[in-house]
């Protein structure tokens, strides 16, 4: 059910009169001191998408730059007990093909070949539960400075690169991480910093890069699945506790670091290994045809 809110929409739309015909469309939801939660479901078929910290002291500041289009973005939202439910969605009427994404994948060189670019401000006053969705692109994640408590990132063939920029913490504990990918790649560094209970990044065609420079505050889970294609990931220090588990086929080419003791069948721990630590980290990778470089 839908009531009525104090909350004030500015939606601008400019039609920019250039060789590039833009359409510019800004969103936004004015500050409200009763949320506690601000659950985002942003969607977009095509583009170069950028998430990170806004200073304008809103939940939601959106800016859009829309190149050639056949329907515009929609925007609705609602506060229920607490928790102002935002929705973002930018369809397209054609549907991509297969060898459409393919040609992206393969002569796309720069942010400009996506013909739009999406620029989502969230601010540090707020918690989130994010839930995004991207077509054919790319997406810039940046969660310094913001409290997350979920993120999930489902994508066609966009690829994704997770960050914390400014090295700073979450501040609250996540409970999911969770990026999927049919075609792509993803690129997340010094995940340490999302104080995620469980992340999962599964890739049917592509790779995943992670890198950690320390443990979690608490006990957590890391999940790497990939198809065909690549894992790479920089461990954190060898004197912190974490296990390794692999699950690999024989067209699978396996890397590991010296310091890393095999305990089991393709199961291995760090030297500052202790399965009763309040840091544990434990890595699952899975993958059917490829190659795991860990070090």
């Amino acid at each position: 059910m839908f009531k009525e809110l104090n909350i004030s929409i500015c939606l601008v739309i400019c039609m920019v009169l250039s060789t590039d015909a833009q359409i510019l469309r800004h969103f936004e939801v004015a500050e409200q001191d009763d949320i506690d939660l601000v659950s985002l479901n942003f969607s977009s078929y095509k583009g170069v998408s950028h998430i990170n910290r806004s200073y304008h002291g809103v939940p939601l500041y959106v800016d859009a730059e829309l190149g050639k289009v056949n329907i515009l973005p929609s925007f609705t939202h609602d506060l229920v007990d607490g928790v102002l439910h935002a929705k973002l969605e930018h369809k397209n009427v054609e549907s991509e093909s297969l060898s459409k994404n393919l040609s992206y994948r393969l002569f796309s060189s720069s942010d400009d070949d996506y013909d739009h670019k999406w620029d989502v401000g969230l601010d540090p006053n707020y918690l989130y539960d994010l839930h995004f969705q991207f077509g054919i692109g790319k997406a810039r994640l940046d969660f310094s400075n913001l409290p997350v408590s979920n993120c999930i990132v489902k994508t066609a063939s966009a690829d994704v690169f997770l960050d914390y920029a400014n090295q700073v913490a979450n501040s609250v504990n996540m409970d999911t991480l969770s990026v999927a990918i049919n075609m792509g790649s993803v690129y997340a560094n010094d995940m340490q910093f999302s104080n995620a209970r469980l992340l999962m990044f599964d890739v049917n065609y592509g790779s995943v890069n992670l890198s950690f420079n320390d443990t979690m505050a608490g006990v957590s889970r890391i999940h790497t699945m990939v198809g065909a294609g690549s894992v790479k990931i920089k461990l954190p220090p060898k004197n912190l506790p974490y296990l390794v588990k692999i699950k690999s086929t024989a067209m699978c080419r396996t890397k590991l670091p010296f310091s890393l003791k095999k305990i089991d069948d393709k199961t291995y721990v760090s030297k500052g290994y202790s399965k009763d630590a309040e840091n544990l980290m434990t890595f699952l990778i899975d993958v059917s045809v490829g190659s795991v470089s860990l070090e």
